[in-house]
């Protein structure tokens, strides 16, 4: 089921968000999800006339620091018939000793709202010990944008902010800025702001790339334990995701370490000065690739699909860019716009190996078709057919 929640962009765009959150009926839940997602917008429109915090209002924030038992005063005469939406929970960990007592007492439910729990953990907050479910928004995706532009999201990523726009670089610019302040360094994340910032170009470079702590570390001129926190930072501030190596070894010997992504390839084009990219060129391609892999990422989480995503590499160097469950289906991408046999070379060692396997390689081909055992899908026709539940199942 989809919530149908219109979102007015401007007069010529209204989005559907495809996240569903059953489990407010009866309980709690954490929604987090990186900044400018659209969280806010959805739970306002989601909601309306519910009780609200907006802890970014100073006067909010000021009144529940200095006295957050106002918190059980003010919602004291709510029950389980009630729910409170308390947005950017993670400013004020201390609130949620209030709110576990409202849940416990009252039977309050509350959708607590923020970027990411880090600053929760790393200051001792209450967690509510498993009293609340955790559900996370991701960019937008195809499904939920009409007239969805496959270039444009190429080009401009897939936050709401900088895709609607003709030119998104001085948004992406701000909002790498406003990362930079907001998450590292007015939480104290790091010790140095400035080597932070060069690691994020450095890690954009090798985005969607095995990670090598250890080359990455000799970019920045930092030691690998160093970079190591930072990735944990970028995942921890939802920023970015690793994608696992698969593991299930028949005959080929595997590459083990993992692909780091970040969570919107809009981020990735501007620290890797990536801009008015066109079909047939090499970052048109790494692009391409970053966004599917997101779209599928996001539709795992959406549809609460419990299996996983990893890629497939051997060591003589044969590769998969996705690999679904326990190879169930296998996935390629390709920037061509015509697929040839010579793109072909991956699945097929693939195929050997796991010949029960649907491989499938995503293209820029105008028409789907077959060459062999191997399916042949256009972009914008394989993201339908993943969000109608025909691909990943």
């Amino acid at each position: 089921m989809m919530y149908e929640i219109t979102i007015i962009l401007d007069t010529d765009m209204i989005l559907n968000r495809l996240l569903t959150i059953p489990e407010l009926k009866e309980d709690s839940v954490f929604l987090w999800g990186a900044r400018q997602t659209g969280k806010s917008t959805m739970l306002k429109m989601l909601y309306p006339g519910i009780k609200y915090y907006d802890l970014l209002l100073p006067d909010v924030y000021s009144r529940l620091q200095r006295h957050p038992e106002l918190l059980i005063q003010e919602l004291e005469h709510c029950t389980a018939e009630d729910l409170v939406i308390i947005d950017e929970v993670q400013m004020l960990p201390n609130l949620l000793n209030a709110v576990q007592w409202l849940i416990v007492n009252r039977g309050v439910r509350f959708l607590l709202c923020g970027s990411s729990a880090r600053k929760l953990r790393r200051l001792g907050g209450n967690m509510l010990g498993g009293r609340a479910a955790t559900r996370r928004l991701f960019p937008l995706v195809s499904a939920e944008i009409p007239n969805f532009d496959l270039i444009k999201a190429v080009n401009h990523g897939m936050l709401p902010r900088h895709y609607l726009v003709n030119d998104p670089w001085y948004r992406i610019e701000g909002y790498i800025g406003n990362y930079l302040q907001q998450e590292i360094e007015a939480e104290a994340l790091t010790r140095s702001l400035g080597s932070f910032a060069r690691f994020l170009e450095v890690a954009a470079l090798t985005s969607g790339e095995m990670v090598n702590y250890n080359n990455i570390a000799s970019e920045c001129g930092l030691s690998s334990v160093t970079i190591k926190g930072y990735f944990n930072i970028l995942q921890e501030t939802m920023v970015g995701y690793f994608l696992p190596a698969f593991a299930r070894v028949k005959k080929r010997r595997l590459i083990k370490a993992p692909k780091f992504y970040f969570f919107d390839v809009g981020i990735v084009n501007f620290l890797c000065n990536r801009r008015r990219m066109e079909p047939g060129s090499v970052d048109f391609g790494h692009a391409l690739e970053h966004l599917v892999v997101q779209e599928l990422i996001a539709n795992i989480s959406y549809t609460r699909n419990r299996k996983h995503l990893s890629y497939w590499r051997t060591a003589a160097g044969h590769e998969v860019d996705i690999v679904y469950g326990d190879a169930e289906v296998a996935i390629e991408i390709k920037s061509s716009s015509e697929v040839q046999p010579h793109h072909l070379k991956g699945l097929k060692a693939f195929a050997e190996e796991y010949p029960s396997s649907r491989c499938i390689i995503v293209s820029l081909d105008a028409v789907r078709r077959r060459i062999g055992e191997i399916e042949v899908w256009p972009v914008v026709e394989f993201f339908s057919a993943v969000w109608h539940g025909e691909i990943l199942r």
